[in-house]
């Protein structure tokens, strides 16, 4: 049950990025569940590998190139959705800003024993 309730929390706030962030629109609700699930998985199987290879790159960026990667792994998954539309990268870069800054509190939820 708590996979869900996070699952649910997470597409409302890809909701909440696509109405604050100009540029990015997100069709309905159901499209944000599977967006909430391709990121997931892009974040699980995608992001590891291109972190290992863009490593020296973030080691001289103080990896501030993270912030690049996280936008760029934002963008893939509004290409491979058809309801979500990501305009750029500025668009990627501030609705991922938005996205790593909030997905942290939505996953300690239950580990403040506020879902039971």
């Amino acid at each position: 049950m708590n996979v869900i309730f996070r699952w649910i929390l997470s597409a409302l706030l890809i909701m909440f990025i696509a109405w604050i962030v100009p540029g990015i629109s997100v069709s309905n609700f159901l499209t944000a569940l599977v967006v909430v699930v391709v990121i997931a998985l892009i974040n699980t199987f995608i992001k590891p590998l291109v972190t290992f290879i863009a490593m020296p790159v973030n080691f001289l960026t103080l990896g501030l190139f993270s912030l690049v990667i996280n936008a760029l792994l934002f963008l893939l998954a509004g290409k491979i959705i058809s309801g979500i539309e990501i305009d750029g990268f500025w668009s990627a870069l501030l609705g991922s800003l938005i996205l790593s800054v909030f997905s942290p509190m939505i996953s300690n939820l239950d580990k403040n024993k506020i879902i039971k």
